[in-house]
């Protein structure tokens, strides 16, 4: 069970993380490519949020469909949090920031997946 759980989860992570990649207005793996430290904490924040959201998963799953049902559901509710954040900041352009390697909105955006991941882990189930 445990391979297949992370089978599935590493699966998912890619998945998952390449719909973020696709929102962005920029790409992430080339600009970590470049040096760039804001895109590089943004993308660990997705990474470890999304991770998260699987580890909450694994414990609620009866089965491994369970599993991938849970992951979904709280995925998406990560990646509605990623939209929102934009939403809510018409101050600037997150994404334009971060682009830019404004290191303090990509610090900023690695808090708000982790600590989101938390509480929508939690309320999972």
């Amino acid at each position: 069970m445990t391979l297949g759980l992370f089978s599935v989860a590493i699966l998912e992570l890619i998945v998952f993380l390449s719909c973020f990649e696709f929102a962005a207005r920029y790409r992430c793996w080339n600009e970590i490519k470049r040096g760039n430290m804001a895109v590089a904490l943004a993308t660990a924040g997705k990474i470890f949020g999304i991770c998260n959201i699987l580890r909450y998963s694994a414990v609620l799953q009866g089965t491994i469909y369970d599993f991938m049902t849970w992951s979904f559901v709280g995925t998406v509710l990560l990646f509605i949090s990623y939209l929102l954040f934009e939403f809510v900041t018409p101050v600037f352009r997150i994404d334009r920031e971060i682009a830019e390697d404004n290191r303090a909105v990509g610090v900023i955006a690695l808090g708000i997946s982790v600590s989101l991941s938390f509480v929508i882990g939690a309320s999972l189930g």
